[in-house]
Protein backbone atom coordinates (compact mmCIF):
# COMPACT_ATOMS: atom_id res chain seq x y z
CA UNK A 1 0.00 0.00 0.00
CA UNK A 2 1.65 2.86 -1.11
CA UNK A 3 0.75 6.14 1.02
CA UNK A 4 1.47 9.60 -0.63
CA UNK A 5 2.90 12.19 2.41
CA UNK A 6 5.38 15.22 2.00
CA UNK A 7 8.76 14.38 4.77
CA UNK A 8 7.85 15.91 7.41
CA UNK A 9 8.10 15.26 11.25
CA UNK A 10 4.58 14.90 12.33
CA UNK A 11 1.39 14.31 10.62
CA UNK A 12 -1.69 15.83 11.68
CA UNK A 13 -4.82 13.13 12.00
CA UNK A 14 -6.62 14.50 8.59
CA UNK A 15 -3.44 14.19 6.63
CA UNK A 16 -3.11 10.23 7.91
CA UNK A 17 -6.82 9.75 6.83
CA UNK A 18 -6.54 11.35 3.72
CA UNK A 19 -3.37 9.50 2.52
CA UNK A 20 -4.97 6.03 3.92
CA UNK A 21 -8.75 6.97 2.48
CA UNK A 22 -10.20 5.95 5.70
CA UNK A 23 -12.59 7.20 8.39
CA UNK A 24 -10.09 8.84 11.24
CA UNK A 25 -12.18 6.16 13.88
CA UNK A 26 -10.70 3.23 12.06
CA UNK A 27 -7.13 4.99 12.81
CA UNK A 28 -7.96 5.47 16.24
CA UNK A 29 -9.40 1.44 16.73
CA UNK A 30 -6.26 0.60 15.29
CA UNK A 31 -4.14 2.84 17.61
CA UNK A 32 -6.30 1.27 20.13
CA UNK A 33 -5.70 -2.30 19.12
CA UNK A 34 -2.20 -2.14 18.07
CA UNK A 35 0.66 -0.79 21.42
CA UNK A 36 2.72 0.14 18.44
CA UNK A 37 1.03 2.83 17.17
CA UNK A 38 1.46 5.55 19.77
CA UNK A 39 0.95 9.15 18.49
CA UNK A 40 1.92 12.63 20.42
CA UNK A 41 -1.02 14.15 22.13
CA UNK A 42 -1.28 18.01 22.09
CA UNK A 43 -3.17 19.57 25.27
CA UNK A 44 -5.92 19.57 22.79
CA UNK A 45 -5.75 16.40 22.34
CA UNK A 46 -5.13 16.32 18.88
CA UNK A 47 -2.88 13.85 17.54
CA UNK A 48 0.50 14.02 15.75
CA UNK A 49 1.48 10.49 13.94
CA UNK A 50 5.35 10.08 13.03
CA UNK A 51 6.72 8.91 10.28
CA UNK A 52 7.45 5.53 11.86
CA UNK A 53 3.77 5.91 12.95
CA UNK A 54 2.86 6.03 9.31
CA UNK A 55 5.28 3.24 8.66
CA UNK A 56 3.85 1.03 11.19
CA UNK A 57 -0.09 1.74 9.85
CA UNK A 58 1.20 0.96 6.89
CA UNK A 59 2.12 -2.50 7.96
CA UNK A 60 -1.19 -2.73 9.47
CA UNK A 61 -3.28 -2.17 6.82
CA UNK A 62 -0.93 -4.28 4.53
CA UNK A 63 -1.37 -6.96 6.42
CA UNK A 64 -5.40 -6.74 7.27
CA UNK A 65 -6.59 -5.36 4.29
CA UNK A 66 -4.30 -7.09 1.50
CA UNK A 67 -3.46 -10.70 2.92
CA UNK A 68 -6.61 -10.91 4.97
CA UNK A 69 -5.35 -11.17 8.44
CA UNK A 70 -7.33 -10.92 11.48
CA UNK A 71 -6.49 -8.05 13.84
CA UNK A 72 -5.09 -10.39 16.36
CA UNK A 73 -3.07 -12.55 13.77
CA UNK A 74 -1.86 -9.25 12.44
CA UNK A 75 -0.75 -8.41 16.09
CA UNK A 76 0.99 -11.73 16.38
CA UNK A 77 2.60 -11.35 12.80
CA UNK A 78 4.11 -7.95 13.79
CA UNK A 79 5.30 -9.63 16.99
CA UNK A 80 6.73 -12.74 15.54
CA UNK A 81 8.42 -11.61 12.22
CA UNK A 82 10.27 -8.77 12.69
CA UNK A 83 12.40 -9.14 9.53
CA UNK A 84 10.45 -9.84 6.89
CA UNK A 85 8.18 -6.50 8.09
CA UNK A 86 11.34 -4.93 7.24
CA UNK A 87 11.04 -7.03 3.84
CA UNK A 88 7.70 -4.82 3.85
CA UNK A 89 9.52 -1.98 4.11
CA UNK A 90 12.00 -2.50 1.12
CA UNK A 91 8.52 -3.49 -0.75
CA UNK A 92 6.86 -0.04 -0.13
CA UNK A 93 9.78 2.11 -0.84
CA UNK A 94 9.83 -0.03 -4.36
CA UNK A 95 6.41 1.21 -4.59
CA UNK A 96 7.16 4.74 -4.10
CA UNK A 97 9.70 4.61 -6.47
CA UNK A 98 7.70 3.15 -9.11
CA UNK A 99 4.72 5.53 -8.58
CA UNK A 100 7.34 8.29 -9.17
CA UNK A 101 8.55 6.91 -12.30
CA UNK A 102 4.75 6.53 -13.37
CA UNK A 103 4.19 10.33 -12.70
CA UNK A 104 7.16 10.94 -15.16
CA UNK A 105 6.08 8.90 -18.08
CA UNK A 106 2.54 10.89 -17.60
CA UNK A 107 3.88 14.50 -17.64
CA UNK A 108 6.49 13.00 -20.97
Amino acid sequence: MHVDLPEKLYYSMGEVTKAFGVAASKIRFYEKEFDIIQPKKNARGNRKFTPQDIKNLQTIFHLVQECGYTLEGARDYMKSHKTEISNFEIIAKLEFVKAELLKIKKNL
